[in-house]
């Protein structure tokens, strides 16, 4: 059976309740979008959640609440998907990528190298990759003047170094998830953004209905009951009711769902140890991860072979990700892979093993044994044709 990188675990429950929502008077704009706010605000222990479309617009929103403008720059890491910064230039910012560490997180070294080759940033913004906490302590204090927004799209669930859930903004003035159903819960599509900032709660509000000033005490010029102004245009970034139905039963679910991944992590790290020159990509110590990914590093002349040999297998392996400074449109604007020499030595080594709540102890032992068997064909350096494995310039780590 085909056995894929990861998918969503929806039960009864969840089906229940959006059957049950699907008859309430609201389908969108209604009390059940508040209830699943109330419960993530909870779940990570934050004073606000706001729920929107998906996890870009989650970005998208927070970047302009955090008031970034054209002509800002943001710094943030290669290693994640293009979401995180494209947002900003859809805000009309310039990116900036910094390096990242063994574990694919942006390093605050490589985000001083940043800021000294393109200047000072409006916005840090750090990726939890895989679901493994950031330091975003040591992130912000490299840049004091730069505000902080977290892309915890992996992490809902992970624990930073504090104790506190990432979503808790300790260190950061927002964090932002995705609830896509690869994630580690799902609302189908969906979003939110969590601060403790009760004016930028209410700027996030606003920027995803269309900008809007409903309060009658906040209107300068409309005063009708039924009024309301537009002091900036916002967007049409609503989460509906049917889909928040969906989110406050798979948050009910959320300790059990990050429960399962960490006991699929560590039966991976127990049966990888058997593979020579494979590492599990683990968090950093005194952290908990949620593993929206189960990331391995391992030769870079046998990655391209590995990753053919397991998906004819049906073992829906993925590489987590091409770095945003290799796509055209950001080389065009400047990227250049130099500049972040450990994100090509990650990017070449990596591959992602699939890892989600309905996997059994018989789906590790099948992807490890194919990974073993696979690297064990696998043709070595110098019989591969050009194309194949490690780019030249890439950093060889094995």
């Amino acid at each position: 059976m085909p056995l894929p990188y990861s998918r969503q675990t929806i039960g009864a429950d969840e089906i229940a309740a959006v059957a049950h929502a699907a008859g309430d008077p609201f389908l969108t704009g209604g009390p059940g979008v508040a209830r699943f706010e109330r419960a993530l605000a909870e779940a990570v222990g934050a004073r606000h959640a706001i729920a929107v479309s998906s996890g870009t617009a989650a970005l998208h929103v927070a970047y302009l609440a955090a008031g970034l403008r054209p002509g800002d720059r943001v710094v943030t890491s290669p290693i994640t998907f293009v979401a995180t910064a494209n947002a900003a230039v859809h805000c009309g910012a310039e990116v900036a990528f910094g390096d990242v560490d063994a574990r694919g997180n942006l390093d605050a070294a490589g985000v001083g190298q940043a800021v000294a080759r393109a200047g000072a940033p409006a916005l840090v913004v750090p990726v939890h990759y895989a679901g493994h906490p950031a330091d975003v302590a040591a992130l912000a204090a490299t840049v004091p003047g730069a505000v902080v927004v977290e892309d915890a799209c992996h992490a809902l669930g992970a624990v930073a170094a504090d104790g506190r859930p990432v979503g808790a903004c300790t260190h950061a003035a927002l964090a932002v998830f995705s609830f896509h159903p690869v994630k580690i819960i799902t609302t189908g599509e969906g979003g939110a953004i969590t601060t403790n900032d009760d004016l930028l709660a209410r700027r996030c509000r606003r920027l995803r209905d269309h900008g809007l000033v409903r309060e009658a005490a906040e209107r300068g010029v409309v005063d009708e009951p039924w009024g309301y102004e537009m002091h900036e245009p916002g967007f049409n970034y609503r989460l509906t009711d049917l889909q928040a139905a969906l989110g406050t039963v798979q948050l009910g679910r959320l300790r059990a769902f990050v429960a399962a991944r960490r006991t699929l992590a560590a039966r991976y790290a127990a049966a990888l140890r058997a593979l020579p020159g494979v590492a599990l990509v683990a968090p950093a110590p005194g952290t908990e991860s949620s593993w929206h990914l189960l990331p391995v590093r391992l030769p870079a002349s046998a990655r391209r072979h590995v990753y053919a040999a397991l998906r004819a297998r049906a073992i829906g392996v993925q590489v987590h990700y091409v770095p945003v400074h290799r796509q055209p449109f950001y080389r065009q604007r400047g990227a250049e892979p130099a500049h972040c020499p450990a994100a090509e030595a990650f990017y070449a080594e990596e591959l992602s093993l699939p890892c989600f709540p309905g996997m059994t102890d018989e789906d590790v032992t099948r992807v490890v044994d194919a990974l073993g068997e696979a690297l064990a064909a696998a043709p070595s350096p110098e019989k591969q044709r050009p194309h194949e494995g490690t780019p030249r310039d890439a950093h060889p780590a094995w």
